[in-house]
C-alpha cells in the first residue's frame, strides 16, 4: 500500500510509520503546523496538490483533522484516523459523518458514543508499544555503561547512562497550569464551591466519569457568564463537554496527581520527572524532563515502582503510559480503568488502586516484596509483547478497512 501519514507531534509516530514500513507499506510524511484542526487554506491545498501526484491508499493520522477529512472527502481517497487523546474535540464536527473517514479510538466509552451518532467506519483499537525498540534501547545501555566503566575518566558516555534508578517514580504532567485556576477568582462563591464538590467527588471514583453529567443546565448558565465557547462554524461540541474536558477535567488531574506524590513522599523516596513545575511539592526529587524515546523508557525500566494516573477526560481507556512502562520491562501501579481487565490481569501483569490510602499500602507492600515486584514486570512485559504490539495493532487495522 501507499500511505501517507500527516504527522504532528504525537509521540508514537515514530513507531507506527516504522511499523507500516516493517509490513511492506511504502509510507510518505507530510507536516505542516495547522491554523485550525478544522479549517486552514494553505494546507488544504497543499496536501490536495500531494494526492493528486500519487496514487495513495488512504491518508492516515494520530487525532482526527477535519480539514483532512475534507480533502479527503473531495479527492475519494479513504482517511484512517487513531486517537491517543479522548475526548476529540476535533471529532465534534460535521465532518465526522463523511464516508471517506475510518475511526479507530482507544476509549471504548468514545468509540461507542459516536458509534451511536451514526459514524459508519468506527472500531474500538487499544494502544500499542513496540518492545522490539525497547529491548534494543537497553542493550545499548548496557553496552555504554561497560564502556563508561572500562573508560578511566568516564566523561565520553556520561550522557548515555544517566542515573535513572528510583524507588517510587512518576512521569508525566501535573498540569499545574491549567485555566480553572485562571477562572477561578472570576466565578462566585457559589460556582467555586459546587465545581470542588464535584471534583472532590470524581477523586474519590475510581474507573469512571462523573464531571459532564454534574454540569447540568443550569450550572452552565452560568458558566457561559464568565467562560467562552469557542468553537469553528462546523463544530458540534457544546459548552458541558469543552467546560468538562479543557478546564475541570484538567484541574482535577492536577489535584489527583499533586496530592497522590505528597502522600506517597511522606512515607517513601519519589522521583518526579515533568517539565511542568513540581517544585511546590516539597521533599519530592524533582528530576526534570526526560526525553520520551531516549530516557523515559530508562525511568521505567529502572524504577522499582511506576504509577500512572489516568486523566478522568479518558473515561475507560487505557492511556499510552500503561504500554510504555510495561513494554520497557517496568513495574506498573496505575489508577483503576474500566477497560483494564480486558487486556491484563490485575496483581499479574501490573497492580491497580482505587484510592489514594490504598495507592500507598500498595507502594509498602510491592518496595518489600521484590521477587514478587519482578514477576508482575515480566508478566506484563511479556504481555504487551505478545498482544500489544503495533504490528497486531495495524494488523487489525488494515482488515477492517479492507473488509469496508
Amino acid at each position: 500500500m501507499n500511505i501517507l501519514v500527516y504527522r504532528w507531534n504525537s509521540y508514537n509516530y515514530i513507531d507506527i510509520i516504522a511499523t507500516f514500513q516493517s509490513m511492506g507499506h511504502q509510507v510518505d510524511v507530510i507536516e505542516q503546523e495547522l491554523e485550525s484542526y478544522d479549517e486552514d487554506e494553505s494546507f488544504a491545498a497543499r496536501l490536495h496538490g500531494i494526492l493528486q501526484q500519487k496514487n495513495y491508499d488512504f491518508v492516515f493520522t494520530v487525532n482526527y483533522f477535519a480539514v483532512i477529512s475534507g480533502v479527503c472527502q473531495q479527492m475519494g481517497i479513504k482517511y484512517v484516523s487513531w486517537s491517543c487523546d479522548s475526548p476529540l474535540l476535533s471529532m465534534y464536527h460535521k465532518n465526522v459523518f463523511l464516508d471517506c473517514n475510518y475511526f479507530f479510538l482507544f476509549d471504548k466509552t468514545n468509540y461507542l458514543e459516536f458509534k451511536g451518532m451514526g459514524v459508519k467506519h468506527i472500531w474500538h483499537l487499544p494502544l500499542a508499544v513496540d518492545t522490539n525498540r525497547l529491548d534494543e534501547l537497553f542493550a545499548q545501555d548496557t553496552m555504554d555503561k561497560m564502556q563508561l566503566a572500562e573508560t578511566d575518566s568516564g566523561n565520553a558516555s556520561k550522557h548515555s547512562v544517566r542515573d535513572f534508578a528510583g524507588g517510587i517514580s512518576f512521569v508525566g504532567n501535573l498540569y499545574e497550569k491549567n485555566s480553572y485556576d485562571e477562572l477561578e477568582t472570576r466565578f462566585p462563591e457559589y460556582l467555586r464551591g459546587y465545581f470542588d464538590a464535584v471534583m472532590e467527588a470524581q477523586l474519590n471514583i475510581s474507573g469512571g466519569n462523573i464531571i459532564e453529567p454534574m454540569l447540568t443546565a443550569d450550572i452552565l448558565e452560568r458558566v457561559s457568564e464568565y467562560f467562552e465557547l469557542k468553537k469553528s462554524k462546523d463544530s458540534f461540541s457544546d459548552l458541558g463537554l469543552v467546560f468538562a474536558t479543557t478546564v475541570l477535567g484538567f484541574k482535577t488531574a492536577s489535584l489527583q496527581r499533586q496530592r497522590a506524590l505528597l502522600a506517597l513522599v511522606a512515607k517513601f523516596p519519589v522521583n518526579l520527572y515533568t517539565n511542568t513545575g513540581g517544585d511546590t511539592l516539597l521533599r519530592v526529587k524533582n528530576c526534570g524532563s526526560v526525553d520520551y524515546w531516549s530516557e523515559m523508557p530508562k525511568v521505567f525500566h529502572y524504577s522499582k515502582i511506576n504509577l500512572n494516573f489516568t486523566i478522568p477526560n479518558i473515561k475507560s481507556g487505557l492511556p499510552l503510559r500503561i504500554f510504555d512502562v510495561l513494554g520497557a520491562g517496568g513495574f506498573l501501579l496505575t489508577n483503576y480503568q474500566a477497560e483494564l481487565p480486558d487486556y491484563f490481569e490485575i496483581g499479574k501483569d501490573l497492580a491497580c488502586f482505587e484510592s489514594e490510602a490504598e495507592l500507598v499500602e500498595k507502594c509498602s507492600y510491592y518496595l518489600t516484596h521484590e521477587e514478587e515486584r519482578q514477576q508482575i514486570a515480566k508478566n506484563g512485559y511479556e504481555k504487551v509483547k505478545n498482544c500489544c504490539s503495533y504490528r497486531k495493532r495495524l494488523k487489525f487495522m488494515l482488515e477492517k478497512i479492507g473488509e469496508e
